[in-house]
């Protein structure tokens, strides 16, 4: 490659407008993504002086060999296409925050006709309302342990809300008053809602309301010698305090804010939020990030404003948030949260007060949690370097397998025969890369294998011809622009992300013995593909098999090499068995109503969602199975007796 200086922008071509850029690698790939107020002085900096660049954006340039760009109008144009190009993209130059734990939420289906309090993690889904994150999940429950004496809304899973609606009997929470059992119907739909919407809005910080309502219920009770709901009332009111006690008051009744703060060295950085709503810490969470460009405190806070708040719902945003030092585009930052929350967000550095003292707080749980972190990592990032290492030494492979595909077969005596692919790179899942196969062949495991290998290397070999190798004859003729000309092998011309089957291994793992490993060397030999490694995995004595050996290699029982090759191949086994069981039951749900004459696909699928699986509607009578829209009472007999047994 000619380095920065072969694909420098023409003199002059460069508009001076407020912008995006892309910088691009030999694959197409997008490596970095920055916005400026000035495309021209901005994309010039980095061809003027090389030498003088930071260590890491040096590397950039020289991964690089095509920049690209589009005008916006408005720097929070600007912010609003960096943020998407960076989520689309996902650029390995460019800063990318991530959770140092999975943190759970208490989260409410207001989606659902009868809403469910629960605790949730991961990402967050449409129709849920959702209030934290908390540290622990059993902080959660006890909050929810105390408000439902108050608010008894449906805490149990659909399966036991539908056992307990077809028995007429609800759970014990219905009988202790800590559910209002909408399953039996003791209160209905509308008034269900009524209680998980008084729930939200207490979990919100509107709680003076509620409280005050059950003092006076309480007083008119005791006026009118009801002294038993008087007791119970005043127990209520001691409930919802302790649960109000449970959250520290840090500021006035009436603050709103996220208070933000950061901890970083040469390579990390930690970030600490406390979310803080009506004067009360709410929730606290933590992320870290890998400095893989050279930042700034002020654009580390600028980029994690954006990718926090940027998909965030408009309830979520505060109406202040106090951080460490302003970012170096406050306003147009600014400007864009407030579009998101539909009222102004105020981004500042608290100087003094009460503010002040509750961010240096949270400047020490950055403090700490990046310390614990790079102890974490320190161990982590060297048992897989060495597991590698290891893996490349024992099975001779000239170097360290940096991307491993697994391979696993799954049926049930030979029908429903399906085979994923899973993908670790750098020792990790990488579960966006995870494929999987129905198989055609019913010879054996041995055959599927074979199957499998060569469709997945067709696929490969097909995408690396449909785009062409970059070689002298794909780069760009001389006088074309940045990108003009330039073949991207394994990339989506229109999106930029890399296709289904574009990149191959270093190291294909079966899980097999020799006559599997075998296969898969058969299947790449025969495609002309002699530049993957492949081995097998046998489950009886954790021994690897190479295509070819009479021996197998004997990896040491304590080895990090065994390890990580067990971890791919149970990875491989797990997605395989996932997909083999929704196959399978999806085939029996199917063939159990095919028999039924005059029921087309909407009425099975609408008798399962009713019932929920085969086996309960074979229990249901006619009259229930007429409760499903659709069905009328004779296909209802004819339904009962098909799944009897009995000719309709």
């Amino acid at each position: 490659m000619g380095g920065p200086a072969s694909f420098r922008p023409k003199p002059g071509s460069i508009p001076e407008s407020p912008g995006v850029y892309r910088f691009k690698d030999a694959g197409g790939r997008v490596v970095y993504v920055g916005k400026a107020k000035s495309l021209r002085q901005r994309l010039n900096s980095y061809f003027a002086d090389f030498a003088s660049l930071h260590p890491r954006t040096q590397t950039m340039l020289t991964t690089a060999v095509d920049v690209d760009w589009t005008v916006v109008g408005t720097e929070v144009e600007a912010l609003q296409l960096e943020y998407s190009w960076i989520k689309e993209y996902d650029p390995r130059f460019n800063v990318k925050y991530r959770d140092d734990k999975s943190y759970p939420y208490l989260a409410v289906t207001m989606g659902e006709e009868f809403p469910r309090v629960q605790v949730l993690r991961g990402a967050k889904r449409k129709g849920i309302r959702y209030f934290g994150p908390y540290s622990h999940a059993w902080a959660i429950r006890e909050t929810v342990d105390l408000l439902l004496r108050v608010f008894p809304i449906r805490s149990c899973s659909t399966g036991v809300f539908r056992r307990a609606a077809q028995v007429g009997r609800p759970c014990l929470l219905g009988y202790i008053d800590k559910c209002s059992a909408p399953c039996v119907s003791r209160v209905t739909a509308e008034e269900h809602r009524k209680l998980a919407e008084d729930f939200c809005e207490f979990m919100a910080g509107n709680t003076g309301r509620f409280v005050k309502r059950l003092e006076r219920e309480m007083r008119e009770a005791a006026a009118a010698q009801e002294y038993e709901r008087a007791a119970r009332l005043r127990d209520d009111i001691q409930a919802l305090q302790r649960a109000m006690e449970k959250q520290a008051v840090v500021l006035g009744d009436n603050t709103d804010c996220d208070v933000i703060a950061l901890a970083e060295d040469p390579l990390e950085a930690a970030v600490q939020v406390f979310y803080v709503r009506d004067g009360r810490i709410r929730g606290q969470r933590g992320w870290v990030v890998d400095k893989v460009e050279e930042a700034t405190p002020g654009e580390l806070v600028e980029q994690f404003l954006l990718q926090m708040y940027g998909d965030a719902a408009a309830e979520a945003l505060p109406r202040e948030v106090l951080v460490p030092v302003l970012p170096p585009d406050t306003e147009a930052v600014s400007e864009l949260l407030g579009e998101q929350r539909g009222a102004r967000v105020e981004i500042r550095v608290p100087q003094r007060g009460d503010k002040r003292s509750l961010m240096e707080t949270v400047e020490r749980n950055a403090v700490e949690s990046l310390k614990q972190h790079k102890l974490r990592r320190a161990s982590d990032l060297t048992a897989r370097s060495r597991a590698l290492q290891e893996v490349a030494d024992a099975l001779g492979l000239d170097q360290v397998p940096l991307r491993i595909e697994c391979y696993d077969v799954s049926h049930l005596q030979g029908t429903e025969v399906v085979a994923s692919m899973v993908v670790f790179e750098d020792g990790l899942a990488r579960k966006s890369e995870y494929r999987r196969f129905s198989v055609r062949s019913t010879e054996g495991d041995v055959a599927s294998i074979h199957e499998v290998i060569s469709r997945r290397f067709k696929r490969y070999l097909e995408e690396r011809s449909a785009t062409g190798d970059l070689d002298a004859d794909a780069m760009a003729e001389p006088g074309e622009g940045p990108g003009e000309g330039l073949r991207t092998p394994g990339i989506d011309p229109e999106t930029g992300k890399p296709r289904k089957f574009a990149y191959p291994p270093n190291l294909v793992v079966v899980d097999g013995g020799p006559a599997q490993a075998a296969a898969a060397r058969r299947a790449l030999d025969e495609l002309g593909v002699d530049d993957v490694a492949v081995c097998g995995l046998a489950k009886r004595l954790e021994e690897v098999w190479l295509p070819g050996e009479d021996l197998p290699v004997i990896l040491a029982r304590s080895s990090e090499a065994l390890y990580l090759l067990q971890r791919v191949r149970d990875e491989a086994h797990r997605f395989a068995i996932t997909y083999h069981r929704s196959k399978r039951s999806k085939s029996v749900k199917e063939s159990a109503l095919d028999e039924v004459p005059g029921l087309g696909p909407a009425r099975r699928q609408a008798l399962i969602k009713h019932f929920g699986s085969v086996r309960r509607l074979r229990e249901a009578t006619a009259a229930q199975i007429c409760e499903v829209p659709g069905i009328g009472p004779s296909t209802a007999e004819t339904i009962v007796s098909v799944l009897k047994g009995q000719n309709p």
